[in-house]
């Protein structure tokens, strides 16, 4: 017998966020209700906390957030009830671990039609947007327009909580389209990040370049298959990777801070005719010299959104071990604790991947 109401987390507006109880919701046809077992707090999340204009607005664009809402996009949770018709739809029963991709498509429009879903028009993602909220939450629910995995039961669920974003980090490594002997530099190291290095590492590249502020992520960038790391506050990068190159650059730069210098170092570390992929969600927007872009390099400019047909390979990639995220995950927090989780992945100083465990909640 589920509850009528529960614990949830609810998004107001930046740096309004409440710990309520609100009804449990129920399932309609093709419906899936999971209670959550874990869910990440990812940096777009800090973002949307903060007051990032791309999900609050400005003068130049609407916000994407649309509050009251529940956050939380990267969970897993276990199937407690089923809608008409949605065990057969996503071939999952009750008791099944499982997933539902970040969007939700509306597979109506030219992209969903063209089996481009991820870039459909007019989708939901959770955990920004009221039709859908996310995962911090005792429950949540699945519409039948979502795309949901099962995952195989030996996986444990703070694991399972990060086949979303290892999915994202697969999609931006297969955008680099990376060839063997590439000389490989992936900016940022944090959950993503490090996901798009373990991925790399698979690619078979002739060397694998790290790059982090935080040497403790760039440690675990090393577990995960970097050749070299480089910290930006202890020597030159652009120059070092010139010098590794015979003064050519990198044939493949992969964007993962989320910071506007990040781009610029991306542009002058590139050699002519290599591939630029931008994955970062940006707080604002960022302005480089375009000249670079065109006249002066002729770059390939990628970019990258989600992990679409990545989460089948991902969940194999963790079931499987080939890529080992438990270094990545260093904290597990009880639901109460949310205001925490978002300070430690704000600060970035001790934390990779902050997870919210409902069900380990307290009270």
């Amino acid at each position: 017998m589920l509850p009528e109401k529960q614990r949830a987390v609810v998004c107001y507006g930046p740096y309004d966020y409440r710990l309520e109880m609100i009804p449990v919701p129920e399932v309609g046809p093709g419906e899936v209700l999971v209670a959550v077992e874990a869910c990440g707090i990812c940096a777009s999340d800090v973002k949307c906390y903060t007051g990032a204009p791309l999900f609050w607005g400005d003068e130049d664009r609407q916000g994407y957030a649309q509050p009251p809402i529940v956050p939380g996009h990267e969970f897993v949770g276990r199937v407690v009830a089923l809608g008409e018709g949605a065990a057969e739809r996503h071939r999952i029963q009750v008791g099944d671990l499982v997933i539902s991709e970040q969007i939700v498509p509306c597979w109506e429009c030219r992209y969903c039609r063209r089996g481009q879903y991820w870039m459909c028009q007019q989708h939901d993602i959770y955990g920004f947007r009221r039709p859908v909220p996310g995962g911090w939450a005792e429950y949540m629910k699945f519409p039948a327009r979502a795309i949901v995995h099962r995952i195989p039961q030996e996986v444990p669920a703070w694991k399972a909580a990060l086949i979303e974003p290892l999915a994202c980090s697969i999609h931006a490594v297969e955008r680099g389209e990376i060839r063997f002997g590439d000389v490989v530099v992936i900016a940022g190291a944090g959950t993503l990040g490090l996901g798009m290095i373990a991925a790399a590492r698979l690619k078979n590249p002739g060397l694998l370049i790290a790059v982090d502020l935080n040497d403790r992520r760039l440690e675990v960038a090393r577990q995960l298959g970097a050749d070299l790391t480089l910290n930006p506050r202890q020597e030159d990068v652009i120059q070092r990777v010139l010098d590794l190159t015979e003064g050519y650059g990198c044939d493949v730069y992969i964007e993962a801070t989320g910071h506007p210098e990040a781009v610029r170092q991306g542009l002058l570390m590139i050699r002519k005719l290599g591939t630029f992929v931008e994955f970062s969600v940006m707080r604002e927007p960022v302005t480089v010299d375009w000249t670079i872009i065109g006249d002066t390099k002729e770059l390939n400019i990628h970019g990258s959104h989600l992990g679409p047909y990545c989460y089948p390979i991902a969940i194999e990639f963790i079931a499987s071990g080939r890529i080992d995220v438990t270094p990545i995950v260093t904290h597990r927090l009880p639901l109460e604790e949310f205001q925490a989780g978002l300070e430690l992945v704000r600060s970035a100083e001790s934390s990779i991947k902050v997870l919210l465990e409902p069900g380990h909640s307290r009270g």
